[in-house]
């Protein structure tokens, strides 16, 4: 994803050689060399399978003497055979650099961005009429999928999740062959693909009238996720806008029904930098499009999910727009 952000290549064998000074090197392979040629001119282009050892001999040959490598990416076997080729070189690690730069969204990223949130919104609004009792996960996923890429998707942006009744307690539950039944409550996480963005969502609805628990632990989940995403400003601390919605999930007495983290950046891909949780550190800027998405996951009973992307900003912005009061349907 780095290498398609700094040259415009989609591919799943590619690197870049940087110099500090003069043309960048890509290399791809044959796959993927008329695509480099249309999408990228401004590179040096090396076509070649064996991408990461002929970018190595090229360090050694142009007389680099240090070069800075992506160590979170990087096998220890793959850095090997770097070394061991790129002779004479001294290799460091680079860091997250590039993520950082990708965390801040230019306009054009995000209108794709927006209209990945679009499809998602129209897609579930097309789907809620089919929503009936005996109908599956694993149908419903299937609908949600299908429906966004006749919106014009590239496809899914990640697994669609589907998670009805009890199943609805494992935030990241796999749709199964399990029929809807009136009373469930149905969490639906799910987010088109547009130009290479990701959308990302989840809404919670209600299948025939909500018992007293289930709008309880819907309205506590959706008071969390407006003070989140109230916090959610350009200098705030990524901790403390976890905490602004964990703190009022915990003071109801459900702290240990949420346990993952309220948020993450959305992009080229679905989970990038920043991530919103406890013990993170960092501080949220504008133009920076993430997630709000706190929930209550009850073993054995069900759950609530409500998520949103915001780009982050003095009044926020939020993509995607579907109502997030309780629906019955």
């Amino acid at each position: 994803m780095n290498v398609r952000y700094l040259t415009g290549l989609a591919s799943s064998n590619a690197a870049l050689l940087l110099p500090a000074s003069g043309t960048p090197v890509l290399a791809t392979d044959s796959r993927y060399a008329l695509a480099a040629q249309r999408d990228c001119p401004d590179v040096e282009l090396l076509v070649e399978r064996f991408i990461e050892p002929r970018l190595a001999a090229e360090m050694a040959s142009r007389g680099f003497g240090t070069v800075a490598f992506e160590a979170h990416e990087m096998t220890v076997e793959r850095h090997a055979e770097l070394a061991a080729k790129a002779a004479g070189v001294t290799t460091i690690p680079f860091g997250q650099k590039i993520e950082e730069l990708r965390e801040f969204k230019d306009q054009s990223e995000l209108e794709l961005l927006a209209t990945a949130c679009r499809i998602s919104c129209q897609a579930l609004a097309d789907v809620f009429p089919l929503i009936r009792p005996g109908m599956t996960e694993r149908g419903l996923a299937m609908a949600l999928d299908r429906r966004m890429t006749e919106l014009g998707a590239e496809g899914p942006a990640f697994d669609t999740i589907v998670a009805s009744g009890p199943n609805g307690a494992f935030p990241h539950h796999s749709p199964t062959d399990r029929p809807i039944r009136r009373g469930d409550l149905i969490t639906m996480d799910f987010g088109a693909l547009f130009g290479g963005y990701h959308a990302d969502m989840t809404r919670t609805v209600a299948l025939g009238e909500p018992a007293g628990w289930q709008r309880e632990i819907y309205e506590l989940v959706a008071t969390a996720q407006r003070a989140g995403m109230e916090a959610a400003r350009p200098g705030a601390d990524v901790a403390d806008v976890d905490a602004a919605a964990r703190d009022l999930i915990r003071d109801a007495g459900h702290g240990d029904h949420f346990q993952h983290g309220l948020g993450h950046g959305v992009g080229l891909e679905v989970h990038e930098a920043p991530t919103i949780g406890y013990g993170r550190t960092g501080k949220l800027s504008s133009r920076v499009p993430v997630t709000v998405e706190p929930g209550i996951y009850l073993p054995g009973k069900g759950g609530v999910r409500i998520e949103d992307v915001l780009v982050v900003g003095e009044k926020g912005q939020l993509l995607t727009t579907t109502t997030r009061d309780l629906l019955v349907l």
